[in-house]
């Protein structure tokens, strides 16, 4: 940028710095986000619960002074759902589900030997012959 009479030259558009802490969807807040706004217009209803874990476009981020102020248009019902105020942290039902998986991806696959000297007998009358996912069948009139 460069210098003016009037100092620094600034630009038309300001420059905002992207930040991986999601912030408060409340205009002119810029506090992070602790909880999820979503609306159910079906049951008049405003759900408040813990931050999604990723943004939705029809959602809204609040920050925990905007979350406690939430208040509903009239005639809606407002659910708070628990919010975890400190990070999450890994529990053993998540070590324990990570180490079953892994252990699932690990176990070699069973695959049915093939049979090359017969074919198998079709379960339709109809049909002669079949070769993966197709079939061919005999004519009705045919018997």
């Amino acid at each position: 940028m460069g210098e003016s009479r009037r100092g620094p030259v600034r630009s038309a558009v300001p420059s905002i710095v992207v930040s991986p802490v999601r912030r408060c969807s409340r205009t002119a807040c810029g506090r992070p986000a602790v909880a999820t706004l979503t609306y159910v217009y079906a049951d008049s209803t405003a759900v408040l619960g813990p931050l999604a874990t990723y943004a939705e476009p029809h959602c809204y981020d609040l920050c925990a002074e905007h979350s406690e102020r939430l208040t509903a248009p009239r005639g809606w019902d407002v659910v708070r759902l628990a919010v975890d105020s400190g990070p999450a942290r890994p529990s053993s039902d998540d070590l324990e589900a990570l180490a079953n998986a892994v252990r699932e991806a690990a176990r070699p696959q069973v695959r049915p030997e093939r049979v090359r000297d017969r074919a198998p007998e079709p379960a339709d009358p109809l049909e002669v012959v079949r070769r993966g996912h197709l079939r061919v069948l005999r004519s009705p009139d045919s018997n």
